[in-house]
């Protein structure tokens, strides 16, 4: 998921009260995500939109039972940039965006996305998530299921206020999510292109959401069909470039500004983009071929070779190949923006492609 990229290192976005929700949903969080909002009038609409999403998750987490209350907010409060509803309030300046259903709507794609990461913490077996101890750590791999199950409950029950065309994209979107999932934890097939396959998988788990999110900022701000079908395409095609982003970070970046310890992928053995460049290289130099060496022995637990496998793929062709992957998709994401009028809200759509491409390159 995109997490990180929105959520750098070190910014922990949880604090309560009014003055909280202001530094949290304020100009820097903007900022935080290469996004640029020129004219005050959309600035205080999506302002005011996401104001009202963080009352909305609030008050749409609680429950009869405290426990459950507790565990479903724990998340809700670690913060967060809040993307996903960010595109729903972009997408809903299309049309009307103080329709009465684009907060719903934004709440619904919040709540799914923190479904997925009570979820995806107990696979990854996470101890942190949002600078905060995980929901499995802090309780049990059995109550951060239940907590997630519960909150995909809670976003159906909302989408069902939304009418049956919401409920249908609710669910397809959760069964991408599913399906990318399990093709992650699969892994490609004998005769699978491990890279299609990579790309795919974050087409699905990444992409579908975000994708989603443009489309009912668009439904439900009551854009037109045309301009609602270029949001969604929009929000696939800059939720892979967000998460390709993400990959190139871990790997080039000196900091944490990846929003981890550069380099923690190559030493859990997760197969980002470059890596499975560089894997896929035929190229004879020594230097790709001590690379191609390292990285197929699996996770780089040892320090040494972490160090110089981390080394050689910032030199390589295959960091290089990667880094015109994602420009290739901010560029894609752009056009699909063609059929949108000219106005603030398409700039500030734009200025998320041009930092996509500017933070890797």
């Amino acid at each position: 998921m995109v997490e990180d990229v929105v959520n750098p290192a070190g910014e922990r976005s949880g604090a309560t009260g009014s003055g909280g929700r202001r530094d949290r949903m304020g100009t820097s969080q903007f900022g935080a995500l290469g996004l640029h909002l020129a004219d005050p009038r959309v600035e205080a609409s999506v302002l005011g939109l996401l104001a009202s999403v963080e009352d909305e998750l609030r008050a749409s987490v609680s429950s009869a039972d405290p426990f459950v209350t507790e565990a479903a907010r724990h998340l809700v409060e670690a913060g967060g940039k809040r993307f996903r509803p960010l595109l729903v309030a972009l997408g809903a300046q299309f049309g009307d965006p103080t329709g009465a259903q684009v907060v719903p709507a934004a709440v619904v794609m919040e709540l799914t996305h923190l479904a997925t990461l009570y979820h995806d913490d107990v696979m990854d077996e996470a101890a942190v998530r949002r600078g905060a101890p995980s929901a499995n750590s802090r309780w049990t791999n059995s109550v951060a299921i239940l907590v997630g199950d519960y909150l995909f409950a809670r976003a159906a029950d909302i989408a069902a206020d939304l009418g049956t065309e919401a409920v249908r994209l609710q669910a397809r979107t959760f069964a991408r999510l599913v399906h990318g999932q399990i093709a992650e934890t699969v892994g490609p097939r004998a005769g699978d292109d491990p890279v299609t396959h990579y790309l795919t998988v974050i087409a699905e788990k990444t992409g579908s959401l975000i994708a989603t999110s443009a489309r009912f900022g668009g439904m439900f701000g009551g854009a037109t069909p045309e301009h609602t079908e270029a949001l969604a395409g929009y929000g696939e095609t800059i939720g892979v470039a967000f998460q390709l982003s993400d990959d190139l970070l871990d790997i080039a970046s000196e900091s944490v500004q990846s929003g981890k310890t550069p380099g923690t992928d190559l030493r859990e053995g997760v197969p980002t983009l470059p890596v499975l460049y560089a894997l896929a290289s035929d190229d004879a130099d020594a230097s790709s071929v001590r690379l191609r060496e390292i990285l197929a022995t699996g996770p780089l637990t040892d320090d040494d070779l972490h160090a110089e496998a981390l080394g050689l793929l910032r030199e390589s062709p295959a960091l290089k190949r990667a880094r015109e992957t994602v420009r290739s998709y901010a560029e894609d994401a752009r056009s699909q923006l063609a059929p949108l009028p000219e106005c603030p809200a398409r700039r500030a759509l734009e200025s998320l492609c041009d930092y996509i491409a500017d933070r890797t390159s």
